[in-house]
């Protein structure tokens, strides 16, 4: 009859478990109109990179993606052409790879370079060494994307989620979030879609 009991009591702890709330990481980031503290991260040749070396920028896309999640490769081409249309205009993209390369050894320094150089990559492409950046921003996927207005009080959050709606095939995509939201801040108006859940790998601490 005790063990019985004892059975139970295990039986009820392992249901109460299963029911427990676990925190979300976005929970304790960033949410939109935030102000993003700068940061100071090591690019793939070997200089540190902070937002407030670009003076003449307008704002940033912030993306938080690497070297080995399916998903982020998916997307490699489309970081290189958000790059390519947007630098120019005064919103540049800077690449920071989240992952532990101790745990995904493919996401080390070394192979950030090599991939980079590859895909020949236009963007800084920052370790976040410690994994102290993307806590701050609440990034749990690759690729996580925040798009962030530099404004007289810092560098205000305007737009966080995915790169766009079909990660499988760009030529099917119908909503071009960060596009929308870049156009729509460069224009002065109001970014309809301010959040969409990022699709990806979960960051590799």
């Amino acid at each position: 009859m005790k063990t019985l009991k004892i059975l139970g009591l295990f039986a009820l702890v392992l249901s109460l478990g299963a029911f427990t709330i676990t925190p979300n990481p976005m929970d304790d980031g960033y949410k939109i109109g935030d102000i993003a503290t700068d940061f100071s991260l090591k690019n793939i040749d070997g200089n540190m990179v902070s937002l407030s070396d670009y003076e003449d920028a307008k704002g940033f896309l912030v993306i938080f993606t690497c070297n080995t999640c399916p998903y982020a490769v998916a997307y490699e081409d489309r970081i290189i052409a958000l790059d390519q249309q947007y630098k120019s205009k005064g919103v540049p993209v800077i690449a920071i790879n989240p992952n532990n390369p101790e745990v995904q050894a493919g996401d080390s320094f070394e192979k950030m370079k090599q991939r980079a150089a590859e895909k020949g990559f236009t963007f800084p492409y920052l370790l976040d060494e410690g994994q102290e950046i993307f806590p701050q921003y609440g990034a749990t996927r690759t690729p996580h994307v925040y798009l962030l207005e530099k404004t007289a009080q810092g560098n205000v959050v305007r737009y966080i989620g995915a790169i766009d709606d079909n990660y499988q095939d760009a030529s099917k995509v119908e909503d071009a979030f960060v596009e929308d939201a870049v156009d729509a801040l460069l224009a002065g108006q109001e970014i309809e879609v301010k959040t969409t859940r990022a699709i990806g790998c979960t960051i590799k601490v």
